[in-house]
């Protein structure tokens, strides 16, 4: 027989002796033997489940999660942890040598005197609102749709339309934005961006199959603004008859070249990444200066040969309405090709463990980003559709001082320009539809235009490329799917995971030699807009099922307005190409099967276990009002197994009465008073888990009573009650 050793005197606690069967014992520091069918049992497991149960520190309750608490620590002070219960509950005039009511650290008990002032430890880099989120997003969001396809989706869907894809992609991120601000107000907020905040409030299912696919539509995303930024460089080149091997080769050539140079600049650091972000965003700005100063500028004939003229009311009438064009000349044509541009609301929240206050800077910085670049391109698309036509042939012959009504074709014809022959022909190389670099016409310094395209393209390329290893790095750590432990790995004083890194710099890398942007951008559009929608979900279920521990402080968030954003991402996924939509929901479906199959051990109170609770609680109060009958009747057994294990076959031959079907309590019954020793005895972590690998599905309950025959009193008075 073993005895379990009695609760440490000074505690003034009742002596518990449990006592069990032993054929095997060893000497070791973990007493293990075998009990009935139970092979290599740990009994200070059964006793205590807790390493320091006899000293003191022990507790009835389960101990809390220090996560669960803010930061208590204070510079100059010694950081003390918070009491256990018992603690406060013990009476130090009955101990004449209580336990601390704070347990000492390592820390703690180096330093002699508490107030004793030490050197900070030194902190990696951590940024503000403004620098961190705002300007990120920003950058993110103008990127290299706002330069070099936002004219021409002006010139197919005309004004009127090209507004209502603006707005409905901002009503999109918006309401996104606002169930992100709710996420990151609700608790601290780590490292690991969107991937953190969805895992941490629906699970580690759906936040961990939503984790890989945002991250990978970042890495996507980085080749969708690489190639961008060749294009120009491309254009660039045979503007002076320069030339490599040939247009697509030259670039694919120019984006690996580029990658490479960004890839550099994100492994040196955060804060080298942060400073050339800032500068991207001083160059943007003035490139913007330099365009609205531009259409306002009276046009040159050379200008005006390419299709520029200015203010004009007629243009703008003309350009308002639709002039669908080419094979993807349509409304969710456009659509797919411009919402990569609205996806870049996440790119401060990515960080956010390099945020200096998450819980503040990213509702702030990604709300103010939505509002003002929403603003921007809607006067972009405004302004360039009042001022350019849609064809231009270029040539100065085409300038005829007098007109004839029938001879001309097309706005132009009002300032005695005739563009009919390429209009006929379809070979005008210039006008709002032909020429990507429209913007570089009407910017008073095209120039600054071109540093503008370089700065948006890099910028949100840069953006991406440290967005997705960081999101990565987070469910590597986690360790939710086999195989990718490997890219978790932390270098330098902010963890940069430089092997993810170099992973996305190779997915960047095979989709860049695509070499089209209107190709790559209808493909990270679905797995974008499937990240949004179960961000917005995530939000409405943890609403919905009424969690305790979803208490957001963001005022502005709405549960109804979360499940309209998930449902109408849902629905134009499908919109967009169907097809790409059932792929990116059946690899969602496929990594959430898989992660619910494998069942990680992890605890991270998502709403899907607060909506669990809520079921079952529903319907077993719906129990009360099913009256017994012959035909629902199932047997109902309380067996009096003490540990399951010590009598398996007791349990597999009730277990032929119940097949699974019915219900089945496995009980034991602890002799002794209600001390801690005795409570954690009553654990039945263990058992349960021992039941669920022998595939019988029942309760485990442990009582602790006086003697045997008032503890199954009780046990009976409990098996009435359920039944």
């Amino acid at each position: 027989m073993v005895e379990i050793p009695q609760a440490n005197e000074g505690m003034n606690l009742t002596t518990t002796r449990t006592q069990f069967p032993v054929s095997t014992l060893n000497n070791g520091d973990q007493r293990k033997f075998s009990l009935g069918g139970c092979s290599s049992y740990d009994t200070d497991s059964i006793v205590s489940n807790s390493s320091g149960v006899f000293s003191g520190y022990d507790t009835l309750d389960a101990p809390p999660n220090y996560d669960f608490y803010t930061n208590t620590e204070v510079f100059g002070r010694a950081k003390k942890s918070r009491p256990s219960l018992f603690q406060l509950h013990s009476n130090p005039q009955d101990d004449p040598s209580p336990p601390p009511l704070y347990e000492e650290n390592s820390e703690d008990k180096a330093s002699p005197e508490e107030d004793e002032l030490a050197e900070p430890p030194p902190e990696p880099a951590r940024f503000g609102w403004a620098q961190g989120v705002l300007i990120r997003c920003m950058l993110n969001i103008w990127g290299v749709i706002l330069y070099l396809r936002l004219p021409w989706i002006t010139a197919q869907a005309g004004i009127g339309l090209t507004w209502v894809i603006i707005l409905v992609s901002s009503c999109i991120t918006g309401i996104t934005g606002l169930s992100t601000s709710a996420i990151a107000t609700n608790g601290k907020v780590k490292g690991g961006g969107t991937y953190f905040l969805i895992s941490r409030s629906l699970g580690p299912e759906l936040g961990g199959s939503i984790g890989l696919i945002f991250a990978f539509a970042n890495a996507v995303a980085v080749a969708m603004h690489t190639v961008g930024f060749a294009e120009t460089v491309q254009a660039l080149m045979q503007e002076n008859e320069v030339s490599m091997v040939d247009q697509l080769n030259d670039i694919r050539i120019i984006g690996v070249i580029t990658v490479t140079c960004l890839l550099a600049i994100s492994m040196a650091g955060m804060e080298w990444e942060s400073k050339a972000q800032v500068l991207f965003f001083l160059i943007i700005m003035i490139s913007f200066a330099s365009y609205i100063v531009g259409t306002i500028t009276p046009s040159t004939p050379e200008k005006e040969s390419k299709g520029f003229f200015s203010y004009k009311a007629d243009i703008f009438a003309t350009n308002f309405v639709p002039g669908w064009r080419g094979p993807g000349g349509s409304f969710f044509g456009m659509f797919s090709i411009f919402f990569p541009s609205a996806t870049g609301i996440l790119a401060g929240a990515n960080i956010s463990g390099d945020l200096r206050e998450p819980n503040v800077a990213i509702p702030r910085g990604t709300m103010l980003a939505i509002f003002w670049t929403t603003i921007s391109y809607l006067i972009i698309s405004a302004t360039i559709g009042s001022c350019v036509v849609r064809d231009a042939s270029g040539l100065n012959e085409s300038f005829i001082p007098t007109v004839l009504q029938g001879e001309c074709s097309g706005v132009a014809c009002n300032y005695n320009w005739n563009f009919s022959e390429c209009i006929a022909n379809n070979t005008c190389p210039y006008g709002l539809i032909n020429n990507y670099q429209t913007m570089s016409l009407v910017s008073a310094c095209s120039p600054l235009i071109t540093a503008g395209i370089f700065g948006a393209t890099l910028s949100s390329a840069l953006a991406c490329l440290v967005s997705a290893p960081k999101v990565f790095q987070c469910l590597c750590k986690d360790n939710l799917y086999p195989g990718i432990g490997f890219f978790g790995k932390s270098y330098g004083k902010n963890n940069e995971p430089l092997r993810s890194y170099l992973l996305a710099y190779v997915i960047a890398i095979c989709f860049i030699l695509i070499a089209e942007l209107n190709t790559i951008a209808p493909i990270i559009s679905n797995f974008f807009l499937c990240s949004y929608a179960l961000i917005n979900f995530s939000c409405f279920h943890a609403s919905i099922t009424n969690s305790p521990g979803w208490r957001p402080t963001f005022r502005f968030y709405s549960k109804w307005l979360s499940l309209l954003g998930a449902v109408v991402s849902v629905i134009i996924m499908f919109l967009l190409t169907w097809w790409a939509a059932l792929i990116a929901i059946g690899i969602v479906i496929f990594l959430l099967g898989y992660v619910q199959y494998k069942k990680p051990s992890v605890n991270w109170g998502s709403s899907v276990q607060a909506s669990t609770y809520k079921m079952a609680l529903s319907h077993c109060i719906g129990l009360n009002q099913v009256e017994d009958h012959i035909k629902n009747y199932r047997p109902q057994c309380l067996v009096l197994s003490g540990p399951p294990c010590m009598r398996p076959s007791m349990v597999d031959f009730i277990g032929t009465f119940t097949k699974n079907q019915s219900l089945m309590i496995c009980a034991n019954v602890i002799v002794g008073g209600p001390t801690p020793d005795a409570v954690d005895s009553a654990n039945g972590s263990i058992h349960v888990n021992w039941l669920n690998k022998r595939g019988i599905k029942s309760f485990y309950h442990s009582i602790v009573a006086d003697d045997l025959r008032s503890g199954v009193q009780m046990l009976l008075q409990v098996r009435v009650w359920v039944g």
